[in-house]
């Protein structure tokens, strides 16, 4: 197996439609693609739809072709939560009994007490809201004042915004270290995220040195079964640290472009192992802001890139296109959706078939350790046999 390849690419927050339990988590409705469709006339992507998109679910503008070049089906979420990390975790066979603390209301005195107390610095802001609203309300006040900017949202995040001219990188990624250690149990949220900012001629403009500090998976996950197994794995977007960077290093990248560049290098130059990828922009760009044409922009553009990474696999080559969640830009909420993810599956081995809906994301981490014939304990059940001859 050591000259196989394959490729799991998350579309960050790309979701087909309500997941089962929807309506616990306050998203009846939301079905990010669908809508998506509705709001812009249809939609044109016709490489997805030669894919088999069409076959999943009804799409405005994306027919259900006849002749897919790959499989379809989608995937309903089983562990509990709708944030990246649950999401990334979920797909590499891990379920959570229970989402990680949310803090709508901001988080408790003691917590920031305690996390002022050791960096030595005061804090601002300690609510929910949205970047682009925390740098408008506190930036100016923390050029002032060098105090750390702390906010959260509807996921699980004790985000940490500096200003990269008023406090060094060095000292904010020092302090997302500290909070880190200091958020367990039970508030022990999903992630630290440094948020670094620049201020140019009185505006506000979050830059690329991003960094996310998760907690690390409570069990194995794909990612450790193919290190124990020698295979070599290679990340592309943040999906490093959604693993709290246990066997897997990653190239951070800035946008979407970056990440379709990197993963067609791998393409062209790997010569085994698995390629994990998050495309971000669907989610930090647009979904979290609503913003209906950036979203759709994205998705035409990762379509028109299809071509080309498709033409690039090889005989031993898997490639699995999916999703973390959902981010519906056409509804009042600004944050995550609970959805059912698509699944399309490619290579010159894989049959067009249909999958349907599969009980877990966790099917597509079993399918690829199928692929590497690896040992594996995660969750999930492969498909492999469906859909090679």
């Amino acid at each position: 197996m050591s000259a196989r390849r394959a490729i799991l690419l998350v579309l960050d927050g790309v979701g087909i439609g309500a997941a089962h339990d929807a309506a616990h988590y306050g998203d009846e409705g939301s079905d990010t693609l669908g809508n998506l469709a509705r709001a812009v006339g249809g939609l044109d992507v016709p490489h997805l739809e030669a894919l088999g998109l069409g076959r999943i679910a009804p799409l405005e503008g994306v027919s259900a072709t006849e002749e897919p070049r790959g499989a379809f089906g989608s995937m309903q979420p089983a562990s509990s939560g709708k944030d990246s990390t649950t999401g990334h975790w979920e797909l590499c066979g891990v379920h959570l009994e229970r989402p990680f603390p949310v803090y709508p209301q901001g988080f408790p005195r003691h917590v920031m007490d305690a996390f002022a107390a050791a960096t030595s610095r005061g804090t601002l802001g300690n609510i929910a809201a949205s970047g682009t609203e925390i740098l408008r309300r506190y930036a100016e006040e923390q050029r002032r004042t060098g105090a750390w900017i702390v906010y959260t949202s509807a996921d699980s995040v004790f985000q940490v915004a500096a200003d990269e001219g008023v406090i060094p990188l060095a000292e904010l990624y020092a302090a997302c270290e500290i909070a880190r250690a200091q958020l367990i149990a039970p508030h022990n949220v999903s992630r630290v995220i440094a948020r670094p900012f620049v201020t140019e001629v009185g505006t506000h403009r979050r830059t690329a040195n991003r960094r996310d500090y998760s907690v690390a998976p409570p069990d194995e996950t794909l990612l450790d079964a193919l290190a124990h197994s020698g295979i070599q794995r290679r990340g592309v977007g943040k999906v490093d640290d959604l693993f709290a960077r246990r066997n897997i290093q990653a190239l951070h990248t800035e946008n979407n472009d970056q990440g379709i560049a990197a993963i067609e290098a791998f393409a062209r130059e790997a010569e085994s192992g698995l390629c994990f990828a998050n495309l971000v922009d669907f989610d930090q760009q647009y979904g979290h802001r609503n913003d209906i044409a950036g979203f759709y922009g994205a998705l035409r553009g990762f379509d028109r890139a299809i071509p080309t990474l498709v033409d690039a696999l090889r005989e031993e080559d898997l490639l699995i296109i999916t999703a973390d969640h959902g981010n519906d830009p056409t509804t009042p909420s600004t944050d995550h959706s609970r959805e059912r993810v698509p699944l399309l599956v490619v290579g010159p081995r894989i049959q067009p078939r249909s999958l349907g809906e599969r009980r877990t994301f966790s099917d597509a981490g079993a399918t690829i350790a199928d692929w590497f014939r690896v040992p594996y304990a995660g969750r999930g059940r492969s498909f492999l046999n469906e859909v090679t001859s």
